[in-house]
């Protein structure tokens, strides 16, 4: 484990949601798991989403997610970007705006193609403006869409 290890803490979901996670993202497992009893439900785990180590526990009804944190996942280009939005949204997941979408568990993800960051990383401000512009608009990032208000394609 790093030193420095997010701790998510969910209503009574955990177990589904490291299930979710792990068979949704490449290089993810569950490495340990408490249960209440041998066959009881689970009150703690270690698991990894995407090489991210994290730990969690059932913490019961107080507690919730707020979009104050959220996870970044960096999509090589739309076709990425497609597949973890619809993987999300069959999950009952809830888009937002801006490319942010709220999973069923409650937690705020961020799916972000790398060509945005590319864009808003322009020496050109006008370019950036207009890129920023455009993706206030979106709910799932349109790298297409995002080149175009940069004045790079028609």
């Amino acid at each position: 484990m790093t030193k420095v290890t997010p701790f998510l803490m969910f209503n009574d979901q955990l177990e589904a949601a490291m299930a979710f996670y792990t068979a949704t993202f490449p290089d993810s497992e569950i490495r340990r798991v408490a249960r209440t009893g041998t066959d009881g439900p689970v009150t703690s785990a270690e698991f990894v989403v995407g090489g991210q180590v994290f730990m969690g526990y059932n913490g019961g009804a107080h507690f919730t997610f707020s979009e104050g944190v959220s996870l970044y996942v960096d999509c090589q280009d739309q076709a990425e970007v497609d597949e973890y939005w619809d993987k999300l949204v069959r999950a009952g997941a809830t888009p937002t705006a801006c490319g942010w979408i709220k999973d069923p568990f409650g937690l705020s993800w961020q799916i972000v193609p790398r060509r945005f960051i590319e864009l808003i990383r322009d020496p050109d401000a006008k370019k950036v403006k207009a890129v920023m512009e455009a993706m206030m608009t979106m709910v799932k990032l349109d790298v297409a869409a995002l080149e175009r208000a940069a004045g790079l394609t028609n």
